[in-house]
């Protein structure tokens, strides 16, 4: 990693320092997804994949009952998972990794569950599928989420900063195509809703950036206009693209 990139990224855990989440998601969204899942296999453990502060990864713990592999490559957010686990009395099934989400060893880790929301686009949806379907047993279960565009209407404003931004952005049907490709069979989608960006993520969010306005930090700056940027794209153009859930079977 070079040193600007570095720079970027402690920009951004300054950005999203003691948020609920650092990506859109609702945990009653989450409910509904984990409550249409068949049973999961009675071996192997549930990892949250590029799991930030953990909103997700105590919802899974309490769920199931299970252990949960916490994978992330920030300290300061698994810090704060840690703290969130106990107080929410599940820090006995919750492990932290600081690690490369994408370089776990399957011949270490077999999962019965793998729950990635809102980071599979450090590996691209593709790169992801690649690397964790290894860690799947077949009946072993994936839910991904990834920013998709929902049809072939691609507003040009829209268009642009997602090239910039995210260039292996795709639509459903070709990431669906990519899960086939790598031994999955798609059990459903879904699209996370427009409120849950806005109520627990980009109204938060825009509260921390006006609290950073008068940084004197150039990456800190620079973050903040990007960000701004993608929300005002985002209230124009929330109808051409979003979070989508891949509900997954490795077969």
């Amino acid at each position: 990693m070079s040193a600007d990139e570095a720079e970027v990224i402690a920009a951004l855990v300054e950005l999203h320092r003691g948020l609920e989440r650092q990506g859109p998601g609702d945990d009653l969204f989450s409910d509904m997804i984990l409550d249409r899942l068949p049973p999961l296999r009675s071996d192997g453990e549930i990892a949250d994949l590029g799991c930030g502060t953990g909103a997700a990864s105590v919802l899974l713990a309490q769920r199931f009952s299970r252990p949960v592999l916490c994978v992330d490559t920030s300290e300061d957010f698994l810090h704060e998972l840690a703290d969130r686990a106990a107080k929410a009395g599940v820090d006995s099934l919750t492990t932290t990794m600081c690690a490369d989400m994408g370089g776990l060893d399957p011949h270490e880790h077999q999962f019965a569950l793998i729950w990635s929301e809102g980071a599979a686009y450090n590996l691209t949806f593709d790169g992801a599928l690649r690397a964790w379907r290894p860690l799947l047993p077949n009946g072993g279960l994936a839910v991904v989420s990834e920013m998709s565009w929902f049809g072939q209407v691609r507003p040009t404003e829209a268009a642009a900063f997602w090239a910039e931004a995210y260039p292996a952005m795709a639509g459903e049907e070709e990431n669906i195509a990519a899960a086939e490709r790598h031994g999955f069979t798609t059990l459903f989608t879904e699209r996370l809703p427009t409120r849950a960006w806005w109520t627990n993520y980009y109204n938060p969010l825009l509260t921390r950036l006006t609290d950073h306005e008068g940084t004197r930090s150039p990456a800190i700056r620079a973050a903040i206009t990007e960000i701004r940027h993608e929300i005002d794209l985002f209230r124009s153009y929330s109808g051409y693209y979003g979070y989508s859930f891949y509900v997954l079977e490795a077969a």
